[in-house]
């Protein structure tokens, strides 16, 4: 009995085996994201959340469709590590013709399993570029000289070990794809670019595709590195599902875009100031408080010079002192340049679409140079206005005595009795206009000449 059982056993072995190696259900769709336009933080979130969402049992590929000048250094490096981790196979195509996959575009095309162009665009020049609040990855270096660098290095120490730093991590992900790595440095340290088939004859990029079902058809059948482990990649029959950016990545994107962070930081901060000045008006204060909160979570996000953005707030405060203070514009202008000075220094202008426009810029100092001109012309209108409330009020006002004694007595003015005192006695009923006031006393002197009831 035991024997015949080992017998069975052994037959049924290659049985057992082939069942045990069949692959699970083949991925059906190939599922393509359009990364067009900066890598930034709204890009990165809206990449790194569908690879994240990716299933290898259906998504047999994901395509970045590419054209981008470049972007932030940190949401590059998230897209990155999205990429190299993702268990379904990641191809960057930059496409369509005319495209570009520029400076951080570039490290993204080398981190994912399968680089490929379309004819007519171009990929390199990613050599970084020192920013304050972050390292976007642009072209050139203006940095002064500290110490002595090779030939074609950044001079100052702090660029080069920026630029040292890029190299070694796009040579790192050439070596994890089998990709052209001397070539890779000489993007970052020269800033040099390549058309679509001079990449694929440098082995920069793995195919030079029409459009995204002619990637599909040429790459079917290799084999690339997905999260560390070799796998053979079977897109031939995979249909074409696209991914848009959604409703979250469109709003990330509008608040993160300069302008609209820095407007939305003046709304804010006026908002709460007129709600200061105005208490229970509550809509500016609610509208600026909402608003405020958005632009620093915008700011937070963004590459911004920190002494722009106080002189920003030193230009207001200036501005707004000169409101109550009244120094015949001489702090309200030091307010303006202040202002200026450091709206044009908050986002430094060195990455495309990470800078304030000159257009927004001049409108807000309008904007906030007429505010601050409104709020002085009523600043010395109300100082020319008589007073109409308070002690001060009653100098000048006239009126009649009620009963005099001696040289004290009362008096209605302003349709009130007041206790008063004269130079010399009054008749009752006569004519006074008050000059003084001790306490709760008016001083009054009699007009002379005035009818009874003027």
């Amino acid at each position: 009995m035991i024997a015949t059982l080992r017998w069975k056993a052994i037959a049924l072995w290659p049985l057992l085996c082939v069942l045990g190696a069949a692959p699970a259900a083949a991925a059906e769709r190939a599922v393509v994201l359009d990364v067009d336009g900066i890598i930034g933080p709204a890009m990165a979130d809206y990449v790194t959340r569908e690879i994240k969402a990716a299933s290898p049992a259906e998504d047999g590929l994901i395509v970045l469709r590419m054209n981008t000048p470049g972007g932030l250094d940190s949401s590059m490096r998230q897209i990155d590590t999205a990429i190299l981790a993702s268990p379904v196979p990641v191809a960057t195509f930059v496409a369509p013709s005319g495209a570009r996959a520029a400076s951080a575009g570039t490290y993204i095309a080398y981190a994912s399993a399968i680089a490929a162009m379309a004819p007519g665009t171009n990929i390199g020049a990613a050599t970084p570029i020192k920013l304050g609040g972050g390292n976007p990855l642009g072209a050139g270096s203006d940095q002064k000289t500290e110490a002595p660098a090779k030939a074609g290095e950044p001079q100052d120490t702090e660029s080069r070990k920026i630029v040292n730093d890029a190299s070694a991590y796009i040579r790192s992900l050439a070596a994890v794809n089998g990709r052209n790595a001397d070539w890779a440095e000489q993007a970052v340290r020269s800033a040099v670019s390549l058309p679509a088939a001079e990449a694929l004859k440098l082995h920069v990029v793995d195919v030079v595709a029409a459009d995204v079902p002619d990637l599909l058809r040429q790459i079917d059948g290799r084999t690339v590195t997905v999260a560390g482990k070799p796998e053979r990649l079977a897109t031939a029959g995979l249909t074409v599902v696209q991914r848009p950016p959604d409703w979250r990545t469109e709003l990330l994107g509008l608040i993160t875009n300069p302008d609209v962070a820095f407007i939305l930081m003046l709304i804010g901060i006026y908002g709460l100031i007129l709600e200061f000045f105005n208490p229970g008006a509550v809509a500016p204060g609610l509208v600026g408080a909402i608003s405020l909160l958005v632009a620093l979570y915008a700011l937070a996000l963004l590459p911004i010079n920190y002494a722009g953005v106080a002189l920003v707030l030193i230009g207001i405060g200036l501005m707004i002192a000169e409101a109550h203070i009244g120094a015949f514009g001489a702090i309200g202008a030091g307010g303006i340049a202040a202002f200026v000075i450091g709206a044009l220094m908050m986002f430094p202008a060195r990455v495309p679409g990470l800078a304030l426009s000159g257009a927004v810029v001049f409108g807000t100092v309008i904007g906030s140079a007429a505010l601050f001109l409104l709020a002085l012309g009523a600043l010395f209108r109300s100082r020319k206005r008589p007073v109409v409330s308070g002690g001060e009020a009653l100098i000048g006002a006239r009126g009649e005595a009620v009963s005099w004694q001696g040289h004290e007595g009362r008096v209605r003015v302003a349709g009130e009795i007041w206790r008063a005192s004269a130079a010399a006695p009054l008749p009752d009923g006569a004519h006074i206009e008050v000059v003084g006031r001790d306490g709760l006393v008016l001083i009054v002197r009699p007009l002379s000449g005035m009818p009874q009831g003027a």
